[in-house]
């Protein structure tokens, strides 16, 4: 099975000069743990997480402190850069096998230079569950 037959598609991205409070907003709105940040040429520059997210606003004293953060900080300043990626036409075990040896959750998956999908730990074990792998 290829990564392309488990990965998601729909996906919300994060340009990296948007202030981080645009990020958070999207990660609350999606459901979801991490956002590709993608610049104005659609290559992917970074990821942010919530663990990011959460490491900057550890370092403020108060809401409010965290609040002038979000709004002042643009992604780029937080984002760790150089996500790992993925062929669509990659094994999924192969996917599986990185997010393990890395230590990662998601692999975005880039054909020609562009984001074209996101494959996750829970993607893969979702179609362990329904025996599709």
């Amino acid at each position: 099975m290829k990564v392309a037959d488990l990965m998601q598609t729909k996906l919300t991205t994060v340009d990296p000069e948007a202030p981080v409070a645009e990020a958070v907003q999207a990660l609350a709105e999606s459901h979801i743990s991490a956002l590709p940040v993608v610049d104005g040429r659609g290559r992917l520059v970074g990821v942010i997480s919530t663990t990011d997210i959460l490491t900057a606003a550890a370092e403020t004293e108060d809401a409010g402190a965290r609040e002038r953060l979000f709004a002042d900080t643009m992604v780029k300043e937080i984002m760790t850069p150089k996500p790992l990626t993925i062929a669509p036409d990659a094994e999924v075990k192969e996917a599986a096998q990185q997010m393990l040896y890395a230590e990662v959750h998601r692999l975005f998956v880039e054909e020609g230079g562009q984001l074209v999908g996101v494959i996750s730990q829970s993607d893969i074990v979702r179609a362990v569950a329904l025996a599709k792998i």
